[in-house]
C-alpha cells in the first residue's frame, strides 16, 4: 500500500481542547482502518508542525477522504505527502 507522510498544526478549536487530543487520535486510528489504512506512528514535533503522522492507505483517494474528514472536524490542518518506500525510490531511479 502506498505511505504518506501528514503534517499537521492545530487549530485554536484543536490547541484549547489539547487534552482531548489523545482521545482524536485514537478516532483517527479507528477512521483510518475503516477506509482500509493504517497509522504506522505518530509524533508531537517541534517547530513549524505540531504532529507529523506516517500512514498508509489502499490509494490516493482513501488518503485524501481521511485527510479531507479529519481536517474538516475542525482540530487540525493537515499537509498530505504521497512516500515512496526505498525499493520503490529504486525502482523509479532504476527506470531514469
Amino acid at each position: 500500500m502506498p505511505h504518506y507522510i501528514m503534517l499537521l498544526r492545530y487549530t485554536q478549536q484543536g490547541i484549547a481542547k489539547v487534552k482531548d487530543s489523545p482521545t482524536r487520535l485514537d478516532a483517527a486510528r479507528k477512521a483510518a482502518e475503516a477506509g482500509g489504512g493504517k497509522i504506522h506512528s505518530w509524533y508531537l514535533t517541534m517547530g513549524r508542525y505540531d504532529a507529523v503522522i506516517v500512514a498508509e492507505f489502499p490509494d490516493d483517494e482513501t488518503c485524501a477522504r481521511f485527510a479531507l474528514s479529519t481536517g474538516a472536524a475542525g482540530n487540525v490542518t493537515t499537509q498530505t505527502m504521497k512516500a515512496f518506500a526505498e525499493p520503490e525510490y529504486r525502482k523509479i531511479i532504476s527506470s531514469l
